[in-house]
């Protein structure tokens, strides 16, 4: 760990994103202080259903975001589907369909990117499974500014393209399996 204490959150996945989320949101308190945004990679032409699939298992408050809405500790937001979900320095969330990142809408690099801006060295990010190598600028970002990175293990994730993209960009990212991942994310929300 680092010295720096986080501010929020921020998370992304694709192949095996429900699977590897489910063992770390469900752990996270009602009170959780910390906003934590999330990009899964969803198709465009297909319903998002994140937001209520985890609102059901979830103690902490759990919604996909909406354009221009103030942020708020203890919220989950999820990017809809084909929109990207950028965090503006005035902590407020924005949806934009601007062209596609690492081909997909919403992209773990634009939200990394924008959330760094935003909250520069309180910002944790992470990045789990997935199948190309969209997050691992986003990571490198965020660690450039003093952000603390961490990676699902790539020997454990369902898919170890995206963990490896991730730390072949930000090597100083600390590697934990999912199971040390909750019980991170509940101790730095209680630093």
């Amino acid at each position: 760990m680092t010295d720096a204490i986080p501010k929020a959150i921020v998370i992304g996945a694709s192949a095996g994103a429900v699977e590897a989320l489910l063992t770390i949101l469900p752990d996270l308190p009602k009170d959780y202080p910390l906003p934590v945004f999330i990009v899964v990679h969803v198709p465009p032409d297909r319903r998002n259903v994140l937001a209520p699939l985890f609102e059901s298992r979830c103690k902490i408050t759990v919604k996909e975001a909406e354009d221009k809405e103030t942020v708020t500790g203890g919220v989950v937001y999820f990017a809809p589907s084909d929109y990207h979900m950028l965090v503006e320095e005035d902590f407020s969330v924005s949806l934009s369909s601007d062209e596609l990142v690492n081909h997909s809408r919403p992209a773990i690099d634009v939200l990394f990117e924008s959330a760094a801006d935003a909250y520069g060295p309180g910002l944790l990010g992470v990045i789990l499974t997935g199948a190309n190598q969209d997050g691992a600028a986003g990571l490198a970002a965020l660690a450039k500014v003093g952000g603390i990175a961490v990676v699902e293990d790539p020997a454990t994730a369902y898919a170890a393209q995206m963990p490896g993209f991730a730390l072949a960009a930000c090597p100083t990212a600390k590697v934990m399996s999912l199971k040390q991942m909750a019980s991170s994310l509940l101790a730095w929300g209680a630093a």
